[in-house]
């Protein structure tokens, strides 16, 4: 195993923290979380779409709306800061869609367009920004099911007039139940005798005890009832653990399933006896399933290319630097290049200019040649857990330094050159998989005796859905090591999946 970390210049970059608001919150305090959206195109006539979004993060990094005000919008900036990457919960393709009227929140863009086709309880979309709002922050959320008749305040910017500046609403209501559909449903009060009107979508609902955010508002009643739809927060969280992983267990904790970032679920693992330590003995079936298993899951990525996005940081700050590259891999060999508009192809990646830096390596695919390949390996089968209410196998690993198992490289970057070493070390780690032995986290840990200390991976995989069949892909990866008392990470996912490959045939000359 090969893991780098860098030294050099310190410049960091990152956002401080932002307070969550309290119980008190006003309608004021929730202009610092909720914003317009709105979109402009001149003709014959100036044509407008509008929409609302929220801070989805604590930063306002990430703003989080519906899917059908992303897909007739489509914006580019929100509040002046370029939109660098968009993430759709659902889409015409989506297990479920049907084709529905557009929600009362949104004006049509074309003025053309009536219909669109997605799943009402996934209308969500994500805008993942340039930098952070400043002087905006987001809020915390209740996953907790609704009680009838509980209280709630529903906040958005609805378009009311000719003139495109609008400002602020806030509506009271109370929950009356949840549609067929999947969507939360209450019964709201107008706000100086004014409906909800278009504009609205991507609005929150509020729990007016707790001051959390229990729904996103999707649409109003066509009848002309003072009913408005919501997509639950659960839908959310699900959404945002799938596409930010990392973004998604800091906000919504309790969802903790299959985690780049979570503990170990046993302690270290160490072979019985001596004998064992240097012997090789009989696995079990499942340990051979295992193995057979990873070497499967490590040749199906020889050959693919991906949009890798990492940030690093050190204990518990705000992420200090960030970037984005597309991955390419040929017959095991990657390469690397800036996303999106990277020329020059690089073997690796490249250090930010950072004091310390932890930098992932190729573990995604050498995580799963080692438990398939590595025969000095010892695995043992621990006891079957449930993670997200999902039933898992358990493998456990160690090898010793002399087994020359796993390679640590430490690599000093002075800038004009780098000096490199690399040696062997203890490692040990774990295995989860599925009830079919399908792998879906690989931990390693490594017993470092030098200036880094406490090194620890971890990689998550999951399957994409091919019209043949579907495999498994690399989802997320976590590196860290601890120097001088403090610990260094890096965080990276994977996205934009695609495989490709090559066939050669040989023609004999008649």
């Amino acid at each position: 195993m090969s893991v780098s970390a860098a030294s050099g210049q310190e410049n960091s970059v990152g956002h401080s923290p932002q307070a969550v608001p309290s119980t008190a919150a006003r309608t004021q305090t929730f202009e610092e979380i909720v914003v317009p959206v709105a979109v402009f195109k001149a003709g014959l006539w100036i044509e407008g779409a509008f929409g609302t979004g929220f801070c989805l993060d604590p930063a306002c990094h990430f703003i989080c709306t519906n899917y059908h005000v992303a897909k007739i919008a489509r914006p580019h900036a929100i509040e002046g800061v370029k939109i660098i990457r968009q993430y759709l919960a659902t889409g015409p393709d989506d297990s479920g869609a049907t084709v529905n009227d557009l929600p009362s929140g949104i004006v049509d863009l074309t003025r053309h367009q009536n219909l669109t086709k997605y799943t009402l309880s996934r209308d969500l979309a994500i805008f993942e920004l340039r930098h952070s709002l400043s002087h905006h922050h987001g809020v915390a959320f209740s996953l907790r099911e609704l009680r009838d008749g509980q209280e709630i305040d529903i906040y958005a910017y609805p378009k009311e007039t000719i003139s495109p500046i609008r400002k602020l609403l806030q509506f009271h209501g109370t929950f009356i139940g949840q549609t067929t559909t999947g969507l939360l449903a209450f019964a709201y009060r107008l706000n100086s005798d004014r409906p909800i009107v278009p504009g609205a979508s991507g609005g929150i609902v509020v729990d007016k005890k707790s001051q959390q955010i229990v729904g996103i508002l999707s649409g109003i009643a066509k009848d002309g009832q003072a009913i408005a739809f919501a997509v639950p927060v659960q839908s959310l969280a699900d959404f945002v653990t799938k596409v930010e992983p990392y973004l998604g267990q800091r906000i919504f904790p309790s969802t903790q399933g299959i985690s780049a970032v979570s503990a170990d679920l046993y302690p270290k693992y160490l072979p019985t006896s001596a004998n064992v330590l240097r012997q090789r003995i009989e696995e079990s079936a499942d340990v051979n399933m295992l193995r057979s298993k990873a070497q499967v899951l490590a040749d199906s990525m020889r050959n693919f290319i991906a949009v890798e996005t990492l940030i690093w940081g050190a204990g518990e700050k705000e992420p200090s630097a960030e970037g984005a590259f597309e991955i390419r891999v040929l017959d095991g060999r990657q390469w690397f290049r800036s996303y999106p508009e990277g020329k020059e192809e690089l073997h690796d990646i490249p250090f930010p200019a950072l004091n310390h830096v932890m930098r992932p390596g190729d573990e995604w695919s050498e995580l799963p040649g080692l438990v398939g390949t590595a025969l000095r390996l010892k695995i043992h089968q621990a006891a079957d857990v449930v993670v997200g209410e999902r039933r898992m196998k358990v493998f456990q690993y160690w090898a010793d330094a002399e087994d020359r198992v796993c390679t640590w490289t430490d690599i000093d970057d002075f800038v004009v050159f780098s000096r490199s070493h690399d040696f062997t070390v203890a490692c040990y780690g774990e295995v989860w998989t599925d009830e079919e032995t399908n792998i879906m986290r690989i931990s390693e840990h490594y017993e470092l005796a030098g200036k880094w200390k406490d090194f620890q991976g971890v990689v998550t995989y999951g399957w994409l859905q091919r019209d043949d069949e579907p495999r498994l892909i690399p989802l997320s990866i976590s590196t860290q090591a601890k120097s001088h008392k403090k610990v260094y990470w890096c965080r990276g996912q994977f996205t934009d999946y695609q495989e490709f490959s090559s066939r050669v045939r040989i023609i004999a000359d008649k």
